[in-house]
């Protein structure tokens, strides 16, 4: 027996619950942050926070990178409609139009 009172074998759960409990707190961290992370993208975008939520679930998450990737984002359709009304709209000149509407 060790002089601790604790031998290597009653020491070893311990030690592995240990390194079990961090792997989980750091796994949550991860987890809360990659969510606050495309919550924030989303609503960047213009579209509603929430979105960034169903980036958690598996197949749905590839449907909403494409919905970001192509679709016609909300704040640039917004921008896009007070650049027409002030009459100062460029989009056509840089080819930005073409970016918002394929």
């Amino acid at each position: 027996m060790d002089p601790s009172g604790i031998s290597q074998c009653e020491a070893m759960p311990i030690l592995v619950a240990v390194i079990v409990a961090l792997g989980v707190l750091v796994g949550l961290i991860l987890t809360i942050a990659i969510i606050w992370i495309y919550c924030k993208i989303f609503a960047k975008a213009g579209y509603c926070w929430a979105l960034g939520l169903l980036m958690m679930v598996p197949v749905v998450n590839i449907i909403m990178l494409c919905v970001l990737a192509m679709g016609d984002w909300p704040v640039l359709r917004e921008l896009h409609q007070l650049r027409q009304q002030a009459g100062t709209d460029k989009s056509q000149e840089s080819g930005l139009d073409k970016l918002t509407t394929s």
